[in-house]
């Protein structure tokens, strides 16, 4: 391989690493964000819940503000993004399941986590050797 093939390869790599670290980055401030209103909790949030058919307790709502945000932190880290991705995918799964459950509109509300869930992966895809090593995409 020469240097020329090397050099391209290594700049096609980075801009993957960095197109991956921007998607991973989107998706962390905005989980970060609903977290953070689940702390509060605000009254959108309660109010959000209501024909979701969950309790308006804001002790669960702040505990589920602390699993998404402790979640979205691991999935930040390096070392525990892997751990964050698929604590993140259960969360997401749960969602999904709580729109279905009351039928939401398919493309906006249901599946609002799939496309969410897509974007944790591909970030992480790109930015991480050992999720590709793991998830190639050819042979």
């Amino acid at each position: 391989m020469s240097y020329a093939t090397t050099a391209q390869a290594d700049t096609r790599s980075s801009a993957g690493v960095w197109t991956g670290r921007a998607l991973s980055g989107l998706v962390v401030l905005f989980l970060l964000f609903d977290g953070a209103i689940k702390l509060v909790p605000l009254q959108v949030v309660i109010d959000t819940v209501i024909p979701l058919g969950w309790p308006t307790d804001p002790a669960l709502w702040r505990t589920l503000g602390i699993v998404l945000i402790a979640s979205a932190l691991l999935y930040a880290t390096p070392r525990t993004s892997i751990l964050g991705a698929i604590l993140i995918t259960a969360y997401l799964g749960g969602a999904i399941a709580t729109h279905v459950r009351i039928g939401s509109p398919l493309f906006s509300h249901t599946l609002f986590g799939v496309y969410l869930g897509i974007a944790l992966w591909a970030g992480l895809w790109l930015r991480d050797p050992r999720v590709r090593a793991l998830f190639p995409l050819a042979r």
